[in-house]
């Protein structure tokens, strides 16, 4: 999940320079634990255990209580997906868990199991604390792993699920090969994730402005070079062989998400965490309009993008 607390307008005006170089996959594993070691606990304490966008209709203009937004977006995102058509799912893992409110809410939905895999150590232990607290009793597990490398059997989950994590993966070829490796025959992959645009035709990549744009919000969030939801669909479909592949655009579905991420970060006991946080969740606060701009240019998507692991 790729969400942080926002600094109140003042410092908005801040610039980070753009650095074109890109991060090693092991500088990046360091960098993301250390960004939610340290963000983490400040979102809980302002939004609660849900660390993604909200959902507030096709148009992006029902009003709605934020957090209520966010699990909606949960419940959207699963109907969107065809994981309510058929024989609820028994297993899910959830990768990219955060604290583990999207888990402990499927887990209740569906009556499952469910484990989340993080590279956040503080992000993993508060996971289970909360879902211990809750009454779980074993049925919720979170452990510290590379979701490039994920240490399950083939063929172990009923539902794989990645609400804004893929963002992080510098290998989105292998991400989508483990998704689709840990996945049980019949079950369903569904990733959420931000987006570059789709190329045009006759396109070769993004515009030098475009990559600039995204390439500072990579220093500050630990991102490689993006993806867009077109790349996703064909390394489902063909390279690993999911049917029933589709996508959608929510971007006007979660734009007024931020909007309130930076009022709720004006709010004095928001604003006092955010500081002691440390550098890097401050860097991805000065940030944050790069994202909204990325958004209204058309450059930036939230996209959805499922599939369904054939029989064996």
């Amino acid at each position: 999940m790729t969400l942080v607390l926002l600094l109140p307008s003042a410092a908005l005006s801040l610039q980070l320079p753009f650095a074109p170089a890109e991060r090693t996959r092991d500088q990046l594993k360091k960098g993301i634990a250390g960004f939610y070691d340290a963000s983490s606990g400040v979102w809980e304490r302002v939004w609660g255990e849900h660390m993604h966008h909200g959902y507030y209709g096709p148009t992006g203009g029902e009003p709605k209580d934020h957090q209520q937004a966010q699990i909606d977006m949960v419940d959207e995102s699963l109907a969107w997906a065809g994981a309510d058509d058929a024989q609820p799912p028994s297993t899910v893992l959830d990768v990219g868990c955060g604290i583990g409110g999207s888990s402990r809410h499927i887990a209740r939905k569906y009556e499952a199991s469910a484990t989340g895999i993080t590279l956040s150590p503080v992000q993993a232990a508060r996971a289970q604390q909360l879902s211990d607290a809750q009454g779980f009793e074993g049925r919720l597990q979170f452990q510290v792993a590379d979701a490039l490398a994920m240490p399950f059997a083939d063929d172990s989950f009923d539902l794989v699920w990645s609400m804004e994590s893929g963002e992080h993966m510098p290998d989105k070829q292998q991400f989508v090969h483990e998704l689709t490796r840990v996945c049980a025959p019949g079950g369903r992959v569904l990733v959420v994730a931000w987006c570059h645009r789709d190329l045009l035709p006759g396109e070769a990549a993004l515009s030098p402005k475009e990559e600039k744009l995204l390439g500072r919000i990579n220093r500050a969030y630990y991102l490689p070079r993006w993806c867009s939801a077109a790349d996703y669909v064909r390394l489902m479909r063909d390279e690993y062989g999911l049917v029933d592949v589709r996508t959608a655009d929510w971007t006007l579905a979660v734009r007024r998400f931020w909007p309130a991420v930076i009022t709720s970060a004006l709010r004095p006991r928001a604003l006092w965490g955010l500081l002691r946080s440390g550098w890097s969740t401050l860097r991805g606060a000065v940030v944050m309009p790069l994202m909204i701009r990325g958004q209204r240019r058309g450059v930036i998507k939230f996209a959805l993008i499922t599939g369904r692991k054939p029989e064996a």
